[in-house]
């Protein structure tokens, strides 16, 4: 054996070790979409020491490079998710929502405030409602798909406020889609109060910013 491979195995074995206690670790507290990207990260960091053995390079940055491109392949970006993009774009136009493709293949919706909840309120908009209608029978027609549903605040008032406010605004998501004839294990709601602002909340223009809900979509379907 040359050295060059005794270094190398050296390195995927450290790689794979310390991935692997981070995971038995970590899963205890993940929910399935941190699993789905974990374990994509796990096979990324494989395929990536195999990859760096072949081209010479080393195993250790191929690991790591693997790993990153993994975590995207946890979850699978699908027609159907394409498709639903595109519905979502065109059913929210000139609402002020945003659809976009985030960096772990989730699709996502960022609901602002002025068409969401008024403040102070976890009632459903008649603008957001709208939307939820679209939304919900592309669900229907599509049974593969899950969702969640965080709420967020900005951070005028006190926690004991805001956090159960934030999750009321995603419960009243939730359950407006539930009404609607998508399966209740299919949606999830969770509020994370004023801990994760977009803007600053010096003004009340940022704070009107992080007054929304985010909504995510995956694709439980391995292909498709």
């Amino acid at each position: 054996m040359t050295q060059n491979n005794k270094q190398y195995r050296r390195h995927a074995f450290l790689a794979s070790t310390l991935l692997g206690a981070a995971l038995i670790t970590g899963c205890a507290n993940m929910d399935d979409t941190q699993k789905r990207t974990a374990g994509g990260a796990a096979a990324g960091a494989v395929l990536g020491g195999v990859l760096s053995k072949a081209t010479g390079n080393s195993g250790t940055i191929g690991a790591v490079v693997g790993g990153a491109a993994g975590a995207v392949i946890g979850n699978v970006w699908s027609k159907r998710l394409e498709s639903q993009k595109q519905a979502m774009e065109q059913a929210t136009q000139g609402t002020g929502v945003e659809v976009t493709r985030t960096a772990d293949n989730q699709l996502k919706l960022n609901i602002p405030n002025d068409i969401s909840f008024a403040t102070n309120s976890a009632a459903l908009k008649p603008e957001l409602r709208t939307v939820l209608e679209t939304f919900a029978t592309s669900l229907r027609n599509n049974p593969t798909l899950v969702v969640k549903a965080v709420g967020h605040t900005d951070s005028t008032g006190s926690d004991a406020i805001n956090n159960p406010l934030s999750v009321s605004r995603a419960n009243s998501v939730r359950e407006f889609l539930v009404d609607r004839g998508v399966a209740s294990n299919r949606l999830e709601a969770d509020g994370r109060g004023s801990r994760e602002p977009i803007a600053s909340n010096s003004d009340e223009a940022s704070r009107a910013k992080n007054r929304r809900v985010e909504i995510f979509v995956r694709d439980t379907a391995t292909a498709g």
